[in-house]
Order: C-alpha cells, then sequence, then structure tokens
C-alpha cells in the first residue's frame, strides 16, 4: 500500500507511464528516458544533450518535453505516443563512442517502447553511432536509410503553420509585408528565415551564437540582424517566431510584446501553461508550437516505414490545415488554442486506444 510520500513521487511524473535514469560510469553516460504515453503507439522522441546544472533540472525538462511530444504525434496523425530523452553533459565534449552506443543499448533496452530521434545537442552523425547497438533509432543519414536533418522539415512545418495563423488572423496566408522576428537562428531558425524572405515577409532576426549569425548574413542578407532578443522584442512586430530554447514568452514578454502572432520552431515557448489565457486576453494568437514544429517528427516516423521524401513533406503540408482546424476551433469555442489542440489530441487517443478492446488473434 502506498504511502503519501510515494503519492507525492508519482504525482511528479505528471502522469508519465515510465521513466528510467540511466547510467554507465565507465563512459560517462548519465541520461533520462521518459514514456508519456503508448496509447496510440510506441512513444516517439528526440535525445537532448545539454549540460543541465542538476538532475532535478533534467528530470523536469525530459517530462515536460516527452508530454509535449504525446501531443505533438497525435496531432500529426501519427501512431505514435509520446517519449523524450536527455543527456546530461556538454555536447561539446561528452559525446564519445562508448558514451553514445551506451545510451544505444539503454534504448535497444526497452524493447521497442521508446523509440529516439534527434534534438538539441544530438546530430545525425551522433544518432547513426547510437543506432550501432539499437534498432529503435530514426533521424539518421542518408547512408544509412534515413532522411537527415529534420531541421529541414520542421522549418517547412512551422512556415504552414505561421501561413495558417495569417489566415485565421488577416485572411490571408501569405506573409508577404508582414514583419516576423526569429529568435534563433539555428538550424530551423535559419532555414525558416530564408522561406520568410522567399515569401516576401521584412525577417529580423538574432542569435547568441556568431557563427549563426553569420550563416544568416551571408545566406539571407535581407534579414535585419539584431544585436540582443530583448531588442528584437522591443521592435513593433506582426509574427514572433521563437526558434531557440524554450521558455521566451515568460510573464514578462506575454504581459508586453507588440506582436499579433506567435508561432515558431521552439519547444515549450509558454515558460508556464497559463500565460496562453494572458496572450489571448492581449488578443495575441499564439500557434501552439506542438502543433507547428512537428515537421521533424513527420519526418523521422516516416523513417520508420522506408524513408520517402515526396511523402514526408505531403504530410508536413497537412500541418496548414490542422493549425488552422485548432485555431478555428479555439476561436468557436472560447478556449485558448492550447487547450483546443489538446482536446482533438484527447478525442483521438480515446477513439484510437479503444480500439485495444477489440480483441485480434495474436500472430
Amino acid at each position: 500500500m502506498s504511502t503519501s510520500g510515494d503519492d507525492v513521487v508519482f504525482d511528479r511524473l505528471q502522469g508519465h507511464e515510465q521513466v528510467v535514469f540511466c547510467s554507465d560510469p565507465a563512459s560517462g553516460l548519465r541520461a533520462i528516458i521518459a514514456i508519456h504515453s503508448t496509447a496510440l503507439g510506441p512513444a516517439l522522441g528526440g535525445t537532448r544533450c545539454r549540460p543541465y546544472p542538476t538532475v532535478q533540472d533534467a528530470l523536469d525538462d525530459v517530462l515536460h518535453l516527452s508530454q509535449a511530444m504525446t501531443l505533438k504525434n497525435a496531432l500529426a496523425g501519427l501512431d505514435h505516443g509520446g517519449g523524450k530523452a536527455v543527456i546530461i553533459g556538454d555536447p561539446a565534449t561528452c559525446k564519445t563512442e562508448p558514451l553514445l552506443r551506451a545510451y544505444g543499448r539503454f534504448v535497444q533496452g526497452l524493447g521497442g517502447r521508446y523509440v529516439t530521434a534527434g534534438d538539441m545537442g544530438i546530430s545525425v552523425a551522433d544518432l547513426d553511432v547510437v543506432g550501432r547497438e539499437s534498432r529503435f533509432v530514426t533521424g539518421r543519414s542518408v547512408v544509412q536509410g534515413g532522411g537527415g536533418d529534420s531541421g529541414v522539415l520542421t522549418a517547412y512545418g512551422v512556415l504552414q503553420g505561421m501561413r495558417a495563423a495569417a489566415m485565421h488572423r488577416w485572411g490571408s496566408p501569405s506573409l508577404a509585408s508582414r514583419t516576423v522576428g526569429v529568435v534563433g537562428l539555428g538550424k530551423v531558425g535559419h532555414r525558416l528565415a530564408g522561406h520568410l524572405v522567399a515569401d516576401g515577409a521584412q525577417v529580423l532576426g538574432v542569435d547568441t551564437d556568431p557563427s549563426a549569425v553569420d550563416r544568416v548574413r551571408i545566406d539571407h542578407p535581407e534579414v535585419e540582424l539584431l544585436h540582443s532578443t530583448a531588442e528584437l522584442l522591443a521592435r513593433p512586430l506582426d509574427v514572433l517566431a521563437p526558434c531557440a530554447s524554450g521558455g521566451l514568452v515568460d510573464a514578462e514578454v506575454a504581459a508586453s510584446v507588440d506582436t499579433e502572432i506567435i508561432c515558431g520552431g521552439a519547444n515549450n515557448q509558454l515558460a508556464h501553461p497559463e500565460l496562453a489565457q494572458v496572450l489571448a486576453g492581449r488578443g495575441v494568437l499564439y500557434a501552439p508550437d506542438f502543433l507547428v514544429n512537428a515537421g521533424g517528427v513527420i519526418q523521422v516516423a516516416d523513417e520508420l516505414v522506408g524513408f520517402s521524401a515526396d511523402r514526408a513533406r505531403s504530410r508536413v503540408d497537412q500541418l496548414y490545415d490542422t493549425t488552422l482546424a485548432v485555431l478555428q476551433r479555439a476561436a468557436a469555442t472560447g478556449v485558448t488554442p492550447e487547450l483546443a489542440a489538446e482536446g482533438l489530441v484527447a478525442d483521438r487517443i480515446a477513439a484510437v486506444s479503444r480500439l485495444g478492446t477489440i480483441w485480434n488473434r495474436p500472430d
């Protein structure tokens, strides 16, 4: 019989099915794998490598991210639940072959309940190494049968979500002449900036990494590069596109940012869930990040059945319709887009998971 202390521990896991702590002292591996839900199928989500200050910080991040993956995968129409993993360490120094292969063995040991892919600090090349120890790895190189960098379709999907938000707000999906501020010019933000320039938008950009700024300066000289995020947030915008780490929209930003739409590629853009209501109260249209940034997971899921670039891109195109449907549902029911999206997820999980009650003869 559980005690009240045990109940507190399970409450902190936020309804997750399974949380696995992985340790291999010989390689230095310290990782956490969180499986939030397998109601729609094996949990699918990327592995992130960061020098978290504490193990608790890593646990908080992986629990939050894996829960969002349940929403993302369900809204994208994938037959996958939500999962995520974090490796604790500096990606510039810790990612040795022994560490990555040790991590792959832990993934393999879950027997397919969790399928991993890339995220911050984990490259396609890293996944190829992890894949030497596990069958449950996607997001791999073209040489290894994968689709390569998933940032390509992530950025394209954010563009589709942004066009849907523009359609909902202004009656046209075009971003021509709109001012869009992109915070974070990495592999997603860089490509999104290029799409926006091609669409005729006036693009402002900022990144703390000088090399990322230099790449944009060379590839997209039309982008106005600013010196700080604070400088960008002080400018009047039509669209704010967070594409760096999460939590950009904190209480101060939610109460003061001068923008009509927030739509970007970062995960967990709102520092706290209740800020969705703050934004709605100010008339700011927030396109949920777990909806619009699903292009990457759509790509890596497609690898599991033999990657087709055309098929994956076609599925990412559908994010336009899904985003528009979520925004229309929110407007019709008087709730925030986040709650409208969560309602659609709950409907799909309830409808599909009930099929488990229909008996099938085992193979």
